[in-house]
């Protein structure tokens, strides 16, 4: 068993005997004992404290003290009751008064050792309840400051609560305004859509009429192309003869005078005939040049519807008109894009001028409306609706007096 378990085990002697009702002296006397004569160690104030953990400063020096008053008690009756001789008797006194002596010396230097130690303790716990005392000052008018700020805070808090319930009672009106916009633009839009979806509907029957269209007029125009073809092979083989033939009898005229009046009916009768055929490819000609037209009519209506891209012309004019009025964001001008540009109409006169007629160019894509009286321009934009919108909502700025 080594050192520390031996105190440990002195220590639960101790308990024991505190809860049998021992009183200090008996439980530092038996921790004296324990030390002086178990573990080889003088007894001392700070060695007995930790053990017995009773007993004040000057109380233990006094039972340390008995413990010793006993040993040499003890001692002495031990040497006199031998029968030993006179001399050795009191050598063995005066050897035993030595060790007392030495022992009565050495108990007050560490006396003296422990009671500079206790001084020091002293000092020290004097100055750290003078530190204490300095502290509990610096931290009572810490607390005073932070009481301080508290109140102050809780006054701002307050405030802020105020401000708080007058900005939620204004959110809450402000939400239901927001409320009843959102349902009646949902309720706008869906009436847009079931429109849009009407016009899509229509549009797609259009397109099929226009393929119709082109179909008949591709077919009209293969078989009006293939008579006045035809035509023109039927006139030059009926011609050529006729004309190789007048060559001959021309030819023959000269050495028969008397074919001359056959060969001039027969003449006669060949041009008639080349004019009829001409006649008739005049008529071909102007039948093909009619049915262009048609396909240049129905190519320019292909290619505005195919401008309008299926938006319905209410749609877009109510587009067109919030643009007008500048009620549409650069970002919304950008996600329609040129969709309603078949639609949009220039403006007839400069807005900022109001003399000048605007001209609409367009390079690489990009349209730019400007005006060539005040030089009033919209700047580039990648439709004709945004140059319109920009050059209208900048137009209506007040110009400087």
């Amino acid at each position: 068993m080594n050192l520390d378990d031996e105190r440990e085990a002195i220590r639960r002697e101790l308990d024991s005997m505190r809860q049998d009702g021992a009183r200090r002296q008996e439980l530092s006397l038996h921790a004296c004992k324990r030390l002086f004569f178990d573990l080889g160690v003088r007894p001392s104030m700070a060695a007995v404290r930790d053990l017995t953990q009773t007993g004040s400063a000057s109380d233990i020096p006094k039972d340390i003290d008995g413990f010793w008053e006993r040993i040499r008690q003890a001692s002495r009756v031990r040497v006199g009751a031998g029968a030993i001789p006179k001399t050795l008797e009191e050598r063995a006194g005066e050897l035993l008064g030595t060790l007392y002596q030495e022992a009565l010396a050495e108990a007050r230097t560490s006396l003296d050792e422990e009671r500079a130690e206790m001084q020091a303790s002293i000092a020290a716990a004097h100055q750290e309840t003078h530190d204490g005392k300095i502290r509990h000052e610096a931290a009572e008018q810490a607390i005073a400051r932070s009481e301080a700020r508290a109140d102050a805070a809780w006054e701002r808090v307050r405030a802020l609560e105020a401000q708080l319930a007058a900005a939620s009672t204004h959110g809450s009106a402000h939400h239901e305004s927001l409320q009843a916009s959102v349902r009646r633009l949902d309720a706008e839009n869906e009436t847009l859509q079931k429109r849009i979806e009407a016009e899509q509907s229509t549009n797609a029957a259009l397109r099929d009429r226009i393929d119709a269209l082109h179909q008949e007029l591709r077919e009209s125009t293969e078989h009006y192309a293939q008579q006045i073809k035809d035509a023109v092979s039927e006139a030059e083989r009926r011609v050529k003869p006729m004309l190789v033939e007048l060559d001959s009898l021309r030819s023959m005229a000269a050495t028969y005078q008397s074919g001359v009046r056959d060969a001039s009916r027969k003449e006669f009768d060949f041009i008639q005939q080349l004019a009829a055929a001409k006649a008739r490819g005049d008529r071909l000609d102007a039948q093909l040049r009619e049915q262009s037209d048609e396909l240049d009519a129905m190519t320019r209506q292909v290619t505005a519807l195919r401008a309008q891209q299926g938006i319905d012309p209410s749609v877009a004019s109510l587009m067109f008109a919030l643009a007008s009025a500048g009620r549409l964001s650069a970002d919304e001008l950008a996600s329609i894009g040129t969709a309603i540009d078949g639609h949009v109409v220039l403006p007839a006169h400069c807005p900022k001028c109001e003399a000048g007629e605007p001209e609409l160019s367009q390079v690489d894509h990009h349209y730019e409306l400007s005006c060539p009286e005040c030089e009033h321009s919209s700047g580039t934009g990648a439709s004709r609706l945004e140059a319109v919108a920009r050059f209208l909502s900048e137009g209506t700025v007040s110009t400087p007096s």
